[in-house]
């Protein structure tokens, strides 16, 4: 994972390494345990991890980067839903 944005209340731009960049919304999601992030202030100190190359919060929250990428489903019921997906072209 090379970056992370907030482009809306709870929607995160996240971008990999390999070019594949994914809008996820996680309105749904911030509930329980991730209840703690559901502000716009903590959800805006969203960052990569550089340890763990995945989405993380200070307040001890991260994610799954294979669920963030698409290939695996959430271990919960509930999880991010995909905004718009799409590949950055990198010129030579």
């Amino acid at each position: 994972m090379s970056g992370v944005d907030v482009v809306a209340s709870r929607t995160l731009r996240v971008v990999f390494t390999d070019g594949l960049v994914r809008e996820l919304d996680f309105t749904e999601t911030l509930v329980g345990f991730l209840a703690v992030i559901d502000s716009d202030e903590a959800f805006a100190g969203a960052t990569v991890d550089p340890v763990s190359g995945t989405v993380s919060w200070p307040e001890g929250v991260d994610f799954d980067p294979d669920v963030l990428y698409g290939e695996h489903n959430a271990a919960g019921p509930l999880a991010p839903r995909l905004v718009r997906q799409y590949r950055v072209q990198h010129s030579v």
